[in-house]
């Protein structure tokens, strides 16, 4: 790989990578991806693949503001990706059902102030058995690992070059600008670079100050497999839930674990997860699971991602820290970057995303 130049040099081959890629290609640049592992194997694949914040009311505006920026040119964006890349993603608008305890009047007041259609209905209509719940019917969902193919194969059908097994190494740097990266596959140059590594992005050396705003985060997840339209849509209780995928396979998560880069799994979260979803769905009671994994989130403080020019270094870029939400963020996030490094007017307010620094106050993290 060595000598390898481009206009942008982007460090991180996820879902949120992939897209400022694609997006930053589509304005005319060239572009090469870096990634550690395979590209696309971590928390873009880990991750259960629901659009939305789970709950959008409990969290703050800046979450909402990029959320919803992201949600509405979601649709279209994937179409365009799946066109490129000739795969498909499995999107589904599958609706969410969200059972007691719930904040009733602030959320049916949120969803009305945010043109989301909500209803109060019996549960038992959508789940036998269920009590009275929200009914969400424009969350939409989905296939993370068919997701990270199709995000693939359409930055392929681009041109963009994807370098795997290239871990960072080092930055060089002069005067104050990133000159090129060291990696285990060689060294790589470009006019501008971009961090989008994950929970990786603060053990990148010349980075680790990073690491206070962007840190791991294990989620554990079960795999079942019932028979198609078994579940007919999202189920959400006490932040755990049920995702039904279209060939009948149904995920149920999440844990949020604060255990460094440790991805093992665990007895206790298999019962715990097991156990949730036999309570929402019986017939998983005495159904082994398929496939029990872990992932590692991206975790920032409120859930509020990094998108902004690094204040050292005039051509390094970083975006990042998406938490539980980069699937869900990765067109807007995109879009707002390369609106930044254009100098245009961006869509949303850029600045709750351009916080390096991590103050006293913000030591609780919302999840």
């Amino acid at each position: 790989m060595g000598g390898l130049s481009a206009d942008f040099l982007i460090v991180g081959a996820g879902a949120v990578g992939l897209a400022t890629a694609l997006e930053l290609t589509r304005r005319g640049a060239r572009v090469t991806v870096l990634d550690r592992a395979a590209g696309g194997t971590e928390s873009t694949w880990a991750g259960g693949g629901i659009l939305s914040p789970l709950l959008p009311w409990q969290y703050g505006d800046a979450v909402n503001a990029l959320s919803e920026y992201s949600r509405g040119m979601f649709p279209e964006w994937l179409a365009r990706q799946e066109a490129m890349s000739g795969l498909d993603a499995e999107y589904l608008t599958s609706g969410m059902l969200v059972l007691p305890p719930f904040q009733q009047a602030l959320a049916v007041d949120w969803c009305a102030r945010h043109g989301w259609r909500c209803e109060t209905r019996p549960g038992a209509e959508l789940l036998p058995g269920a009590a009275e719940a929200l009914w969400l019917l424009d969350v939409a969902q989905a296939r993370n690992p068919r997701l990270a193919q199709v995000l693939r194969g359409a930055a392929e059908a681009a041109g963009i070059r994807i370098v795997a097994g290239a871990e960072v190494t080092a930055l060089v740097v002069e005067r104050n600008r990133v000159s090129r990266v060291v990696t285990t596959r060689g060294d790589c140059s470009a006019d501008a670079f971009i961090v989008a590594a994950g929970a990786w992005s603060g053990v990148i050396p010349g980075l680790d100050h990073l690491a206070a705003r962007i840190f791991p985060v294990r989620g554990q997840m079960l795999l079942f497999k019932l028979a198609p339209e078994t579940l007919p849509c999202i189920v959400l209780q006490n932040g755990a839930y049920l995702i039904p995928r279209k060939d009948g396979h149904i995920l149920a998560g999440s844990t949020l674990e604060y255990r460094g880069f440790d991805k093992s799994t665990t007895d206790s979260a298999r019962r715990d997860l097991q156990a949730f979803a036999a309570g929402i769905l019986p017939a998983l009671r005495d159904l082994a699971p398929t496939r029990h994994w872990s992932g590692l989130r991206p975790g920032s403080p409120d859930n509020i991602p990094l998108i902004a020019a690094h204040p050292d270094y005039a051509n390094l870029y970083i975006n990042s820290g998406h938490f539980r939400y980069g699937v869900t963020m990765a067109p807007g996030s995109a879009m707002l970057l390369a609106d930044l490094i254009e100098g245009e007017p961006p869509a949303i307010a850029a600045e709750p995303y351009a916080a390096f620094a991590v103050e006293a106050s913000q030591s609780g993290l919302l999840v």
